[in-house]
């Protein structure tokens, strides 16, 4: 169970990176406005709050590939990133778009359970 727990902990850990390169690099990319729906004027004017946001994607990430480097001591640092992780998805899905309930939310929350219980 721990190896199952681990490896739902290293897809939030890779769909963060994955946002970080989203909200840094491909904001006012095809592929930015495609994922986010954006005209380019919108992508152009807050490209460096995008970025910003694409940070703190990051650290997340970092956080979770830091508590899966310390094997089952890194469990209380797990922890912690997924509940941040979920705060983050539960706070942008009421103010921003629902998707993000499924898309961020939901991973962490069914690998916070997977490491609860393992």
């Amino acid at each position: 169970m721990t190896t199952v727990a681990n490896i739902a902990v290293a897809v939030v850990a890779l769909l963060h990176l994955y946002f970080l390169v989203l909200e840094m690099f491909l904001w006012d990319k095809p592929r930015g406005l495609r994922t986010f729906g954006l005209t380019p004027e919108f992508a152009a004017a807050s490209k460096s709050l995008a970025a910003n946001q694409g940070l703190y994607n990051g650290f997340l990430a970092a956080g979770l590939i830091w508590g899966l480097a310390l094997g089952a001591s890194g469990d209380p640092i797990k922890i912690f990133f997924l509940g941040c992780v979920i705060v983050a998805g539960v706070f942008g899905a009421f103010t921003a778009n629902l998707k993000i309930l499924w898309v961020q939310a939901l991973p962490a929350a069914v690998a916070l359970a997977l490491v609860l219980f393992s």
